[in-house]
């Protein structure tokens, strides 16, 4: 079958509406940043950079906003502070020597030198409060564990963003943490097992992780942390025809949430064939 005749009609495609930020999870750890400034805003930033795993570079006077002050005491081997004014193209301190640049000061015309010199040499640079001077904006954020959400109006309402954010926060499950990690280990698991990148095998990974996601409820998403359930999940399913278990196909011993429940006690009391002798051989399965 051809290109042509393989391609779905036109009227499925999504229309591209251009003027949209392309939100990406960059990866900067152990990378070299550079932040200008050492105040409110610059603290701010230099949050989210510590999260990321980033060696902050900060050039500002002394004193500086309390807790920048503080993360030097406390992440000292992360940040390199020079206690000065950044002084544009003369100072010894060039941009060449990091892979993302920021300012976060209220010197507009020193801010606007900092943004060309960074574009000059195609770094990404971030000039707070000003969007036209801005390869990229940092929006409304918000991390729980594994799961980092951001919320972006393209610098034109940040307070709304914050307030979509707030909403956003509100509807998410108690445990989605748990969720995403127990997903993360089997996904991991089944790479292990499936080794390979791309092509047919790469997409049957994805179709099997699909189906699983589908079929588990976010609740007991979190309960793929159990190895022994992990192990269960891929030979009942992967490993016999790549077949999508349910909470309910996953065997005859009583369910995790009894695991959990009386799994200490259970430990105490000579392990499960102990406790299935108990229970009279009955099964206790998922609702």
């Amino acid at each position: 079958m051809g290109i042509a005749e393989a391609a779905p009609p036109p009227e499925e495609y999504p229309p591209i509406v251009k003027g949209a930020s392309l939100l990406i999870a960059y990866q900067l750890k152990n990378r070299r940043v550079l932040l200008i400034g050492g105040g409110v805003v610059a603290s701010g930033r230099l949050f989210f950079l510590l999260e990321s795993g980033a060696h902050v570079t900060i050039v500002a006077p002394s004193p500086l906003e309390p807790s920048i002050a503080h993360r030097l005491t406390t992440n000292a081997d992360d940040i390199t502070w020079h206690d000065r004014d950044y002084t544009g193209r003369s100072d010894p301190i060039i941009v060449d020597d990091f892979v993302m640049v920021l300012t976060a000061i209220d010197n507009n015309p020193l801010s606007r030198e900092v943004c060309y010199m960074a574009r000059e040499k195609h770094i990404p640079v971030n000039v707070a409060d000003v969007p036209p001077e801005c390869d990229f904006y940092f929006g409304a954020q918000l991390r729980r564990g594994p799961l980092q959400v951001m919320v972006s109006t393209q610098g034109q309402g940040p307070k709304i963003g914050a307030m979509v954010r707030d909403r956003v926060i509100a509807a998410l499950p108690e445990n989605v943490e748990e969720a995403i990690a127990g997903v993360g280990e089997l996904r991991g698991e089944l790479r292990k097992r499936a080794p390979g990148v791309g092509g047919e095998l790469g997409q049957q990974r994805m179709a099997w992780m699909i189906g699983m996601c589908d079929s588990w409820s976010l609740d007991l998403m979190g309960d793929f942390r159990s190895e022994a359930l992990r192990n269960r999940v891929l030979e009942e399913g992967w490993e016999k025809g790549k077949k999508v278990v349910g909470p309910n196909d996953v065997g005859q011993c009583p369910s995790l949430w009894a695991e959990r429940v009386i799994g200490e006690y259970c430990s105490r009391l000579g392990g499960w064939a102990t406790v299935c002798g108990f229970l009279g051989g009955i099964t206790v399965g998922y609702s």
